[in-house]
């Protein structure tokens, strides 16, 4: 086969016809540096074969490995943050159900996590939110590599649910990892009167005290209409304890993060691959 034989016009190094992601595009994720799925399909099927290992040593969203692993080749993504981190590990999910990885780096146990906390509290918070599925606030634009308070003060992380009807509930989520006390139970207690959410949730490295727990369970109950259960209003819930499957009492998640769309070709056969 002779390119001059060849139907159509040979690919050019000007690419103008894959569109940028759109704020309405079905793929978009809502994170600031994302890139078209068909780009780095394109960019990986033209350099690489099945079975390739593909390296994006600052894969921010994953749109790389997820292009990678829906071409059929090997992959190994890095990146800084436990923010790109968390919504790498969904959009895996979400695109190839049953797919199996290993994250290299997150904290396996408490020691691990009081280190994180140690070294970069911001990111000791983007993690432990991502443990919850809690879409951090105060990310700024470079992927969350700073943070800081969200607009409303107190308030780290967001979970969104529908539970009657069509108008969104939330989950306020607040991250400590020094010395708490009662007084941070009925501060976040306060918030959740002021911001009109439904549930509130304290992530906490310490154990909680006994005046801790008996403000929280004094906060009383939200009653789910659309699921007629009643859910603590005000959880605590230790680091220990989420690194041990413990989750958030509450109606089905919507919203945290923008799901990625499904992949259409069938996941091949694969080691276990490396995140």
């Amino acid at each position: 086969m002779y390119l001059d034989e060849s139907p159509g016009v040979r690919l050019q190094n000007l690419w103008e016809d894959i569109p940028a992601i759109a704020s309405k595009s079905a793929e978009r994720l809502g994170y600031p540096t994302q890139k078209p799925l068909a780009l780095l399909e394109r960019v990986i099927s033209t350099s690489s074969h099945p079975g390739d290992v593909v390296l994006d040593p600052f894969c921010g969203c994953g749109t790389a490995i997820a292009a990678a692993q829906k071409l059929e080749r090997r992959w190994i993504g890095i990146d800084i943050t436990h923010l790109s981190i968390a919504l790498m590990k969904h959009r895996l999910e979400a695109m190839f159900p049953g797919i199996e990885f290993n994250v290299i780096g997150e904290p396996e146990d408490v020691g691990s996590a009081r280190q994180l906390a140690q070294d970069d509290r911001y990111q000791f918070q983007w993690w432990a939110l991502s443990l919850i599925r809690a879409k951090p606030l105060g990310a700024n634009k470079a992927g969350g590599k700073t943070g800081k308070k969200g607009a409303d003060q107190g308030i780290d992380g967001v979970i969104n649910f529908f539970d009657d009807g069509n108008t969104p509930k939330r989950v306020l989520v607040q991250v400590k990892s020094g010395k708490v006390s009662s007084r941070d139970i009925r501060d976040l207690v306060g918030t959740l009167d002021r911001e009109k959410a439904e549930i509130g949730v304290f992530l906490t490295l310490e154990e909680p005290s006994g005046p801790m727990k008996k403000e929280a369970v004094s906060a009383g109950y939200y009653r789910s209409q659309g699921w007629g259960r009643d859910f603590p209003r005000m959880q605590i819930l230790t680091v220990e304890q989420l690194l041990h499957g413990a989750q958030v009492e509450m109606p089905p998640q919507h919203g945290t993060f923008r799901e990625a769309q499904r992949a259409r070709t069938q996941e091949p056969d694969h080691l276990r691959l490396d995140l």
